[in-house]
C-alpha cells in the first residue's frame, strides 16, 4: 500500500494549483461574491505560528464559501513600511529596502508551503510607489478639505525609535512597538482630523453590533469617548476675559468653589505674566510634562498652582481662586474646569489639601451631606440643594434646567466632546512614505502636484545606524521646485506612521493594477470586507483608522461605502509553556530532557515548566512553522490549529496534539487507498442509494447529519474544532461499517464511494492536499478545490427511533428507543407498561401526564 508522502503529496497540488491558477478571480456579477481578508503581515522575516493560525482560519473559510458557489475574494499582501521593517534591518546592518522585499521572498514562500488559496495575482507591497502614490494623493485632498493640517504641539516621542507616536501608540507610557518609556515634546507635525468623524464612527458601531466582538466595540466607545455638557463662561475681571470651562454636571455649577485651568492655557501665560509668576509657571508645565504618564493613568498626586488672580461665578458672582492644575488637560475641552469637591472625587482631594471651601449641592433622597463629615465625593445622581431656583430638582433633570438657562443668559451652550484626538501621523524615521508636502519661502506650505506623484523615497539614502532619517540632509531630495511659484523650496523630511497605508490597503485589493486609485465597478462589487480576521490588539488602531479612511474616501467621493469590514472575528493568540533553568535561563524545549532537567551545557538541573503564554523569542516558547511543515506537512498543521480551540480563544500549542493530527491523516490516507481501486469506476446515482440494510442506512443517515453540522460550522458558526470533530466521528463508524459488510457487493461499493466522496469533501478546505490527493486516487480528474460543498438530505438526517425518557414525578426512571411513527397515545401506553415504571405506578393517583415530543413522557402522581 502506498506511504502518506506528504512532502510529495503537497508540493504537487501546490504546484498544480498556481499552474492552473485556480484561486484568481474577475468580477462576475451573476454571481455572489465573498471577501475573506486576513489583516496582512508586516514582512518581519518569518511566518510565526500566531500567522499560521489568523491564515489557516481564513483559507478555511475562503475556500468553504469557493465550494458553496461564491465568487471568493481572498487576497495578500505585505504591510511593508514603518518601525518593525526598518528597526530589523538597521539590527542586521542592511538596506530596509533589501531587507523588505528579501523577507518578503521568503515568507511568500512560507505562505505557499501551507496551501492558501490566495489570488497571487493582486499581491502588492505598500512600500512600491505604485500603491503609495495614491496614499499621497489622498492626504492632499484631505489637506484641501481641511482634514490634513500642520501644527505645533506636544507629542510622544519614543527617544529609543527616534519617532513621534500617535496616542493609540502609546501603552502605558511606552513605545507600542519597543517598550521603551515615551517622553513628551513640542514639535511641528501633520495631524489627520479623525476628530471631525468622531460622532460618524461613534453611531456607526451600532450597525456593527452581533457582527464585530462585544469587546471590540466597547473598546471603542471608550476610545472615542463621548461626553455631554456645557460650556460655561467664568469672568475674570482683571484680564477683562472669560474663562470657558466644560463640564458634564452643569448641575453640580452651584458647587464650585475653584477654577482650574491647563498649565498650557493661554489664558495661564498670560495671568502669570501679569502677576509675575512667569518663572513659577515655567517650572509647574515642566513637572507636569515629566510626570504626564502618571497624571494620565491617575496615579500623580493630584498638584496646583495658585496664580493669585479669580474668576467669578457667573450665577452668584462669587469669587472663586483660579489655579493650574496637573489633573487639567489642554486637550480635553477647553483645557479649563469648575471644580466641585463636594461631587467630584478628584476636585475633593485637591480641595483638602490646599483647604479650599466645600459646598454641598447634591444630596441622596435618604440623607443629608455635611461636608465637613464627608470623607470623600458624593458623584452620584440625587436631589439639588443649595442650588437657588434649582433646589428640589432631580439632578439629571438639573443638568438639562442649568444648561437651558445658562444659554437663554448668554452665559453658556449645550456642547459634545469626544476624548478621541487627531491623529498625528509624522513620523521622523526614513523607512516610510514620503509626506508630498513642500515648503516655499514665498507661499508657504504648498502640497506637491497630483501629477508630480509620487514624491518617491530615495532608496540609495545611506542608512543612520542609531535610526535618525538620512533624508533631511539628502540635498536631491530636500531641494525642490514650489508646484506654485516655480522659486526654490524645500521637502517635507517627514514620513507617514505606518498604519497609514493599512487604513486603505483591503479597499485596493480590488483593483490593485488598476491606474487611479480605484475601479468604482470592482469596489461596488467586492467590499466590504465580508470577514476580516486578526488580533485583538489592532481593535483601537488599525480598526478605527481603518473606519476612518473609509469615510474620508467615501466623502472624496472614491466609493460608497461607510464601514469597510461587515463581520469582525478576533483570533485567539497560540501560546505554549515555558522552559526555565535556574542557571541558564529560558530554554527551548529541544534543551530539556524527558526527565525534565536542563541540557544545556551539560547542566543537569530540574527545570521549572512555567504557565502558557504567548509565544515569543524572548520566552524561547516559539514553535517554527517551518519545522513543523516539514516534519508532518502542511495538512496536520491546518488541522491541528483548527481543531486544538475555538478560533476566539487561545490555542495551547500541544505536541502530542499535532502528533494526534498526524495520525489522524495517516489513517484517513491509508482508509481510503485501501478502497480506492474497488472504488474508482464506481458511479452512483440517488435512487441507488435507497432500500439499504440498517446498517448501511445508519451509515448514510450519519453521513448526512454529518455534512449537515460540518456546513453550519465551517460556514455559519466558524467552529472549525467541532466540524473536525465530527468527521472524525463519522469516519469512526465508516470503519466500524466496513468490518461489517462486503466490498465485493455493488450496492455496497456505491454506498461506500459516497462516504468517501463525501468526507474528502468536508475535510478538503481544512486539508486542501491530502483531499485532492485522495480525490484522484478515487478516480476523479477534477480539483476538489473546485468542486461543490456536499448538501444533505433532510429526511435521510430525521432518526427513525428516538430514546424516550421515562419519568415519575420529575426523577428519570427509565428510558427506551422508540419508533418515530407512534402517536402520542401509543407512547405513553407503552411507557405506562415498561415494569420500572408499573411499580412507581401502582396504587397512586395519576394526576397528570406530561409528553414532550421526540424526549420524554413524565407522570405525575401522588
Amino acid at each position: 500500500m502506498k506511504k502518506y508522502d506528504f512532502s510529495s503529496i503537497e508540493a504537487k497540488w501546490q504546484k498544480l494549483w498556481e499552474e492552473n491558477k485556480i484561486f484568481e478571480v474577475k468580477r462576475d456579477p451573476s454571481k455572489p461574491k465573498y471577501y475573506v481578508l486576513e489583516m496582512f503581515p508586516y514582512p518581519s522575516g518569518r511566518i510565526h505560528m500566531g500567522h499560521v493560525r489568523n491564515y489557516t482560519l481564513g483559507d478555511i473559510l475562503a475556500r468553504v464559501k469557493r465550494m458553496k458557489g461564491y465568487n471568493v475574494l481572498h487576497p495578500m499582501g505585505w504591510d511593508a513600511f514603518g518601525l518593525p521593517a526598518e528597526n530589523a534591518a538597521l539590527k542586521h546592518g542592511v538596506h530596509p529596502a533589501k531587507w523588505t522585499y528579501s523577507n518578503i521572498d521568503y515568507m511568500r514562500n512560507q505562505l505557499k508551503k501551507l496551501g492558501f488559496s490566495y489570488d497571487w495575482s493582486r499581491e502588492f507591497a505598500t512600500c512600491d510607489p505604485e500603491y503609495y502614490k495614491h496614499e499621497q494623493r489622498f492626504f492632499i485632498e484631505m489637506y484641501e478639505r481641511g482634514l490634513a493640517y500642520r501644527k505645533k504641539t506636544l507629542v510622544n516621542w519614543c527617544p529609543s525609535c527616534h519617532t513621534v507616536l500617535a496616542n493609540e501608540q502609546v501603552e502605558n507610557g511606552a513605545c507600542w512597538r519597543c517598550g521603551e518609556e515615551v517622553t513628551l515634546k513640542e514639535m511641528e507635525g501633520w495631524f489627520l482630523k479623525i476628530t471631525a468623524y468622531a460622532e460618524e464612527l461613534l453611531e456607526d458601531l451600532k450597525k456593527l453590533e452581533g457582527h464585530w466582538p462585544e469587546k471590540v466595540i466597547t473598546m471603542q466607545i471608550n476610545w472615542i469617548g463621548k461626553s455631554e455638557g456645557a460650556e460655561i463662561k467664568f469672568p475674570i475681571p482683571e484680564i477683562e476675559e472669560d474663562l470657558i470651562v466644560y463640564t458634564t454636571r452643569p448641575d453640580t455649577l452651584f458647587g464650585a468653589t475653584f477654577v482650574c485651568m491647563s498649565p498650557e492655557h493661554p489664558m495661564a501665560k498670560k495671568i502669570a505674566e501679569k502677576k509675575g509668576l512667569k518663572k513659577e509657571l515655567e517650572n509647574f508645565i515642566e513637572k507636569v510634562r515629566k510626570e504626564r504618564r502618571d497624571i494620565e493613568a491617575g496615579i500623580a498626586e493630584k498638584e496646583g498652582l495658585f496664580l493669585e488672580t479669580y474668576a467669578f461665578h457667573p450665577l452668584t458672582a462669587e469669587k472663586l481662586p483660579l489655579f493650574v492644575a496637573n489633573f487639567v488637560l489642554m486637550e480635553y475641552g477647553t483645557g479649563a474646569i469648575m471644580c466641585v469637591p463636594a461631587h467630584d472625587q478628584r476636585d475633593f482631594e485637591f480641595a483638602k489639601k490646599y483647604k479650599l471651601p466645600i459646598k454641598v449641592v447634591i444630596k441622596p433622597k435618604d440623607k443629608d451631606l455635611v461636608p465637613e463629615e464627608m470623607e470623600s465625593a458624593y458623584e452620584e445622581p440625587g436631589i439639588m440643594v443649595n442650588s437657588d431656583i434649582f433646589t428640589g430638582l432631580d439632578s439629571i433633570e438639573g443638568k438639562a434646567k442649568i444648561t437651558a438657562y445658562l444659554e437663554e443668559k448668554g452665559l453658556g451652550k449645550k456642547k459634545v466632546t469626544y476624548r478621541l484626538r487627531d491623529w498625528g501621523i509624522s513620523r521622523q524615521r526614513y523607512w516610510g512614505c514620503p509626506i508630498p508636502m513642500i515648503y516655499c519661502e514665498r507661499c508657504g506650505i504648498v502640497p506637491e502636484k497630483i501629477e508630480n506623484l509620487p514624491v518617491i523615497l530615495p532608496l540609495d539614502a545611506q542608512i543612520d545606524p542609531s535610526g535618525r532619517s538620512p533624508l533631511p540632509n539628502l540635498s536631491e531630495f530636500v531641494n525642490t521646485k514650489c508646484p506654485k511659484c516655480g522659486s526654490q523650496a524645500k521637502r517635507e523630511t517627514d514620513t507617514f506612521d505606518t498604519f497609514v497605508e493599512s487604513s486603505w490597503y483591503f479597499a485596493r485589493f480590488a483593483c490593485p493594477n488598476y491606474p487611479e486609485p480605484f475601479n468604482k465597478e470592482d469596489i461596488k462589487y467586492w467590499l466590504p470586507v465580508d470577514q476580516y480576521i486578526g488580533g485583538i490588539e489592532h481593535a483601537i488602531l488599525h480598526l478605527l483608522y481603518a473606519r476612518f479612511f473609509t469615510k474620508v474616501l467615501r466623502d472624496l467621493g472614491y466609493f460608497d461605502l461607510d464601514e469597510p469590514f461587515l463581520n469582525l472575528l478576533t483570533q485567539g493568540m497560540v501560546i505554549k509553556e515555558t522552559y526555565k533553568c535556574p542557571i541558564h535561563g529560558w530554554l527551548y524545549p529541544e534543551e530539556v530532557s524527558p526527565e525534565g532537567k536542563c541540557l544545556k551545557d551539560g547542566c543537569g538541573k530540574e527545570v521549572i515548566v512555567g504557565k502558557f503564554e504567548k509565544m515569543s523569542k524572548s520566552k524561547c516558547n516559539i514553535v517554527d512553522p517551518d519545522q513543523m511543515i516539514e516534519k508532518y506537512g502542511a495538512d496536520t498543521v491546518r488541522l491541528f490549529i483548527a481543531f486544538a480551540a475555538p478560533p476566539e480563544k487561545d490555542l495551547e500549542w500541544s505536541d502530542h496534539g499535532i502528533e494526534g493530527a498526524f495520525r489522524f491523516l495517516k489513517r484517513l490516507y491509508n482508509l481510503v487507498i485501501n478502497y480506492a481501486e474497488k472504488l474508482k469506476e464506481v458511479s452512483y446515482k440517488e435512487e441507488d442509494l435507497k432500500d439499504l440494510p440498517n446498517n448501511l442506512l445508519k451509515l448514510r443517515r450519519k453521513l448526512h447529519q454529518t455534512i449537515k453540522k460540518v456546513s453550519e460550522d465551517l460556514e455559519k458558526r466558524l467552529h472549525f474544532n467541532t466540524a473536525i470533530a465530527a468527521i472524525m466521528e463519522f469516519l469512526n463508524l465508516l470503519e466500524d461499517t466496513l468490518k461489517e459488510i462486503s466490498t465485493e457487493d455493488e450496492k455496497n461499493k456505491k454506498v461506500l464511494k459516497e462516504c468517501f466522496d463525501k468526507v474528502l469533501l468536508l475535510i478538503s478546505p481544512i486539508c486542501p492536499h491530502i483531499a485532492e490527493e485522495l480525490w484522484e486516487e478515487l478516480g476523479h480528474k477534477t480539483f476538489i478545490s473546485l468542486e461543490k460543498f456536499p448538501e444533505y438530505d433532510p429526511a435521510l438526517i430525521e432518526e427513525d427511533i428516538f430514546i424516550l425518557v421515562i419519568q415519575v414525578n420529575g426523577k428519570v426512571r427509565d428510558q427506551i428507543e422508540v419508533p418515530v411513527e407512534l402517536s402520542k397515545e401509543e407512547i405513553i401506553r407503552l411507557a405506562q407498561e415498561r415494569p420500572k415504571i408499573k411499580k412507581y405506578l401502582e396504587g397512586k393517583n395519576l394526576k397528570n401526564v406530561v409528553f414532550v415530543p421526540k424526549k420524554l413522557v413524565n407522570f405525575v402522581v401522588s
